[in-house]
């Protein structure tokens, strides 16, 4: 783990693979100043850093929840400015497992995850996440959980990846649940 401290800038900025995805994520989790070396690493203006912390970010102990939650803004800020398919896709994944108060709902967020399910130009990945995380804020409203159906609906009429299927047909099974009181 030495090795890792004196080195992380150097780790994250080079190709790397899930061995070392998970050993930076064992070597942040639990300690405030490892996570705050990642999370500034994720700020990197190096794409590479950047997504290489992010990859990590996703890896993260269940431990670590609530100090990504506590980031939610920032991260949705960063998800709507970004222009990497794979940023997208690595801070959607973030916020897929995150809680969503119905009081601060960020209708941006909603949008562009609404905006995402049915365009064909986002890779199937980004699509999928967006459907997991428009449920997770829409779940709160009765109307949004109804907008949110018909854009299932109509992603039904589009060729489907096996994992975007998997999405809208599990988020269909968890809105009959909630309307099914």
């Amino acid at each position: 783990m030495n090795r890792l401290l004196m080195d992380i800038d150097g780790m994250l900025s080079r190709k790397i693979n899930l061995p070392d995805i998970k050993s930076m994520a064992h070597w942040a989790s639990g300690d405030a100043d490892h996570m705050a070396t990642l999370w500034s690493a994720v700020c990197s203006a190096d794409r590479l850093t950047s997504v290489n912390a992010l990859w990590v970010m996703t890896h993260l102990c269940e431990s670590e929840s609530e100090w990504l939650r506590s980031r939610q803004d920032m991260i949705i800020d960063m998800l709507l400015s970004a222009t990497d398919v794979a940023k997208k896709r690595m801070l959607l994944q973030i916020l897929k497992t995150q809680d969503f108060d119905a009081g601060t709902m960020r209708a941006d967020l909603l949008d562009f995850c609404l905006s995402k399910i049915n365009s064909e130009c986002e890779p199937y990945s980004i699509r999928a996440f967006s459907i997991y995380v428009a449920f997770r804020m829409a779940r709160h409203y009765p109307e949004l959980i109804a907008e949110l159906r018909e854009y299932l609906k109509m992603l039904s009429f589009q060729g489907m990846s096996p994992g975007l299927a998997c999405a809208r047909r599990n988020t269909l099974a968890e809105i009959r649940r909630i309307e099914a009181g």
